[in-house]
């Protein structure tokens, strides 16, 4: 039994280190970190698509879905259209994604995104917030960088990481466990489960990078979290605040980075 849990645990140490990888380039903020990533990008792409659409049909049915004709969606889908492009810095292939950008009236101060590119905006967080398009340009980049790290397949491999362990096992064993519900896992991982404070991180700086490349002030991060801060100290945080690293620190590193992108933003403006 101690030889077969040595050679098991080799087994599945093996697995691990050959599903990990990085899903982006650096840019100029420099992110580079090795992702943990067991699930494969089409399986969670079509989980969030799936889940996304579950997400419209429920405000539909509800009539909290915005149309498409309304001033702030249109608002919204501007500001996205300009940032989208901008992701070929991190991913080459990321502007041809099928991208969608929904508006959800509600008064929650929350905005996300699903695998593959899936946006929602609640009208909670722009009118509460009195959100300019700069500070929505912020929150926008910040969504779309999830995305673009693949943090729900990354949170989602780490859900299964016991799945794995049963897999390897399965070679002896010959049994196999029930199908991944990628649906269910999208829907997990962008509303359910938290982002970790790395996972915050690296979005908030790729987040400032994609606006300033847009031609959306970087500073404007800083604005957004400080509006935050202040909403929290009502003893309701926002949900998008869950279990974002501290308001202080965050916004140190906001500055930071937003200064560091700087040169971006006045070269985007300069054409």
């Amino acid at each position: 039994m101690k030889k077969f849990s040595i050679v098991f645990a080799v087994l599945l140490t093996a697995t691990l280190t050959g599903c990990l990888s990085t899903t982006t380039q650096k840019g100029s903020v420099g992110i580079d970190r090795q992702q943990l990533l067991l699930i494969s990008p089409a399986q969670m792409s079509e989980g969030g698509k799936q889940a996304y659409n579950a997400v419209l049909k429920e405000a539909k049915n509800t009539h909290t879905l915005l149309p498409t004709n309304d001033p702030l969606v249109k608002r919204v889908r501007r500001i996205a259209n300009r940032i989208i492009p901008q992701t070929a810095v991190f991913r080459k292939d990321a502007p041809k994604w099928n991208w969608e950008v929904n508006v959800i009236k509600s008064d929650q101060l929350n905005a996300w995104a699903m695998p593959g590119g899936k946006i929602a905006f609640y009208t909670g967080i722009i009118e509460k917030l009195q959100l300019t398009d700069n500070e929505i340009a912020a929150i926008m980049g910040h969504e779309v960088a999830h995305v673009l790290r693949e943090h729900g397949r990354e949170r989602a491999s780490q859900q299964t990481l016991t799945q794995v362990g049963l897999s390897a096992l399965s070679i002896f064993t010959g049994v196999r466990g029930p199908a991944l519900d990628a649906t269910a896992l999208a829907l997990q991982v962008t509303l359910t489960l938290p982002n970790s404070r790395t996972h915050e991180t690296e979005a908030d700086r790729m987040g400032v990078e994609l606006a300033a490349r847009a031609g959306y002030n970087p500073y404007a991060a800083v604005n957004v979290w400080k509006k935050m801060a202040k909403e929290s100290k009502g003893g309701n945080p926002p949900k998008i605040l869950s279990t974002h690293p501290s308001h202080a620190s965050r916004i140190k590193d906001l500055t930071k980075y937003a200064k560091r992108v700087e040169p971006l933003f006045k070269a985007s403006t300069r054409h």
